[in-house]
């Protein structure tokens, strides 16, 4: 049979086994009246929040970027890095890049050179897992504080530095496991290998910048940063309205008068299977609702979408200081990476080796939530 052939009748089993049912249970008009104004108030109340936070978070990130706070964050933290991540100092200037932007920030650092010419190869190939765990981080965190957190965004925080250390560690582990030499060879041939750029070229650099007047500088940055916020805010639309959309019909239930097509209504499936598991999620995460696991399971493919899900959990009461916690700690550390690390690592021309990215990031940010959880709970002894 052809391949095409037998990929779509796989693709109809798939779309008949996931819709046929919902259809049936909710009424057929029902659940497409439903999926549509899921989306059309996703879009209206949420979607253009994230953009608005977007747009001012990466005002932000190129202030700091044009008036050199990057660069002093950089040096700062740059003495951790081998002890901590067992990677060169330079790889802070990626963790504060994904920070202010996306996790694939980290793979267009990693393609330049002069950065990667710093890297074994084990090390090279972990960059994946580290940019990762701080994607979007500063959205995430400013989005929490939104809805009226401020210390717990930051136990979160704290948490995903956890679990980015788990994450890389145990990716270089698997790496160096199955391909020992990776761990002497250095990330770029010897033949690759370029001058690295001098002080007086990169001082030249930032004298031409520094020529323009300070209010021209801050306007550029503004705007310049204000437009890259954009960009980021349009791209987390398709994964809003389409992951949260589908999660959310999994997650509630009928309203009071029955299926009938208004926005939000669903089948409760996640509820019945977080209730059939809540001891576990409750001991590891502190989660009080079994509504809440749909938060990490939206953040696997896209943490935008998981945010678009955070207005209904408060509105419905399902939200407390903790959640908030482990969901910045997993929204972070994971941030979308089941829909990233392929085309990360297949950027960094090691395809074969995404299936140890991904199972080290999934256990990555399943300790990141249980540290966040578990330090929101040290903190709260001294409240």
């Amino acid at each position: 049979m052809n391949k095409k052939v037998l990929s779509g009748i796989i693709c109809l089993v798939i779309i008949v086994i996931i819709f046929v049912p919902l259809g049936l249970k909710m009424g057929t008009s029902n659940m497409f009246n439903t999926l549509m104004n899921t989306a059309h108030d996703l879009l209206l109340n949420t979607v253009f929040y994230l953009l608005a936070v977007c747009v001012l978070t990466g005002a932000l990130g190129k202030i700091l970027i044009e008036f050199g706070v990057v660069d002093l964050l950089e040096k700062i933290l740059r003495p951790i890095m081998k002890p901590v991540f067992n990677l060169p100092g330079v790889a802070s200037l990626g963790a504060i890049l994904t920070f202010l932007s996306d996790n694939p920030a980290i793979i267009a650092l990693a393609k330049d050179k002069q950065f990667s010419a710093y890297f074994k190869k084990y090390q090279y190939i972990s960059l994946t897992n580290f940019g990762t765990s701080f994607g979007m981080g500063l959205l995430v965190i400013v989005f929490m504080m939104g809805q009226g957190y401020y210390a717990e965004p930051l136990i979160g925080f704290i948490g995903a530095i956890i679990g980015c250390i788990i994450s890389t560690r145990l990716m270089q582990f698997l790496v160096i496991k199955d391909y020992p030499r990776f761990k002497e060879e250095n990330a770029l041939d010897q033949s690759e290998n370029i001058k690295l750029e001098s002080a007086e070229d990169n001082q030249e650099a930032k004298d031409n910048s520094s020529r323009k007047s300070l209010f021209q500088r801050i306007l550029d940055s503004l705007l310049d940063g204000g437009k890259d916020g954009v960009e980021v805010g349009m791209s987390v639309i398709p994964g809003v309205l389409i992951i949260s959309t589908f999660i959310m019909i999994l997650t509630f239930g009928p309203s009071a008068n029955g299926y009938t097509g208004a926005a939000y209504e669903g089948v409760g499936v996640l509820p019945w299977i977080g209730d059939k598991l809540s001891w576990f999620f409750n001991f590891l995460f502190g989660f009080n609702d079994p509504h809440l696991i749909a938060f990490p399971i939206t953040a696997l493919g896209a943490v935008g979408a998981a945010l678009g899900l955070i207005p209904n959990f408060a509105a419905h009461g399902w939200l407390d200081a903790n959640a908030i916690a482990v969901f910045t700690a997993i929204g972070m550390c994971w941030s979308g990476f089941l829909s990233t690390h392929t085309a990360m690592l297949d950027t960094l021309k090691y395809r074969s080796l995404t299936s140890k990215a991904i199972i080290s990031h999934t256990i990555g940010g399943v300790f990141a939530a249980i540290a966040a959880h578990f330090g929101y709970m040290l903190f709260a002894l001294f409240l």
